[in-house]
């Protein structure tokens, strides 16, 4: 059994409803998985109407804002053996569940995999935006299968958030370890906070309990991107909080690529950044500068 997983926060109607059409047009037969949407203290609350199709399909309401806390609460109301964790955004393709399954009867010690996710623009990109320069959830690594297991470095091919699958009995891991945590609670997406860094927290907790990670091509799904994900105010503020925490998160279990740095450096070193990227000159220049603003501030918090 399979559980797939859509965690959301008012989402947007259209969109939600081509990641559940994409879900129901699978090539797995809906007995072999159940379908649960997480609804993340959405307001209005969620109709049960967007599950009828499915027979196993229910709706969970989580009180608690925050996207760690709706996947806690995925993986404890999950009947499957796997989890595939589906953005209320991702449309699937219609393998994809299939694949998952396959993958992981085949790798007895995968933990947790993913495979390209293709962005669809719903409105045209701006003529200055440069794909791959501030994380939006996209990723393309080819057609070649990359496993890896930890090694004490962040692996290249863990899987993102979207379209992520894990093997339950590996995530349970990840939910013991943060149970009680404050900051690892807070790392997932909040409302509309950009916080983030919980899939790498997900990824190096199964790593370090002696799962694998993959990249499989066949797990492939496009990610729609909404016109707001693509202004330059939204590209600067997720650079800074991506790399912020990505630090934050890569120090909490001993890898420390970037030195610590005091606090009081951080003004004169975001001062000097400002030229070094002439920051002035152009949407992209500002979006590397506010990159380095994260690096700093992640150094920092060490």
């Amino acid at each position: 059994m399979i559980t797939v997983v859509i965690p959301t926060y008012n989402p947007n109607p259209g969109i939600l409803q081509r990641t559940l059409d994409a879900l129901m047009a699978q090539t797995l037969p809906t007995g072999e998985w159940e379908l649960m949407i997480i609804d993340n203290a959405s307001t209005p609350p969620l109709s049960n109407d967007l599950v009828a199709r499915h027979p196993d399909g229910r709706i969970i309401r989580e009180e608690t804002l925050g996207l760690t806390h709706a996947r806690l609460r995925a993986i404890k109301e999950a009947k499957g053996s796997l989890m595939v964790w589906v953005d209320d955004d991702n449309i699937l393709v219609p393998k994809y569940l299939e694949s998952a399954r396959d993958h992981f009867t085949m790798h007895e010690k995968l933990g947790a995999a993913g495979g390209p996710s293709i962005a669809e623009y719903l409105e045209e990109p701006p003529s200055w935006f440069e794909p791959d320069l501030a994380p939006i959830g996209c990723r393309d690594f080819g057609n070649e299968m990359t496993i890896a297991s930890w090694n004490d470095e962040y692996p290249e091919c863990s899987p993102i958030g979207a379209g992520m699958v894990t093997r339950t009995e590996a995530i349970k891991k990840w939910a013991a370890a943060i149970t009680g945590d404050s900051a690892r609670l807070a790392l997932g997406r909040t409302g509309e906070q950009l916080t983030s860094g919980e899939d790498n927290d997900i990824n190096l907790v199964i790593l370090r309990n002696g799962w694998n990670v993959g990249y499989f091509p066949s797990l492939r799904l496009t990610h729609l991107i909404p016109a707001g994900r693509l202004t330059l105010d939204y590209q600067k503020r997720i650079s800074r909080v991506a790399f912020r925490d990505f630090i934050r998160v890569l120090n909490i279990h001993g890898i420390r690529p970037w030195p610590k740095i005091s606090k009081w450096t951080v003004r004169p070193r975001i001062l000097k950044a400002w030229f070094t990227h002439k920051a002035w000159k152009g949407q992209n220049n500002a979006i590397r500068f506010y990159s380095t603003i994260g690096q700093y501030e992640g150094r920092a918090s060490l």
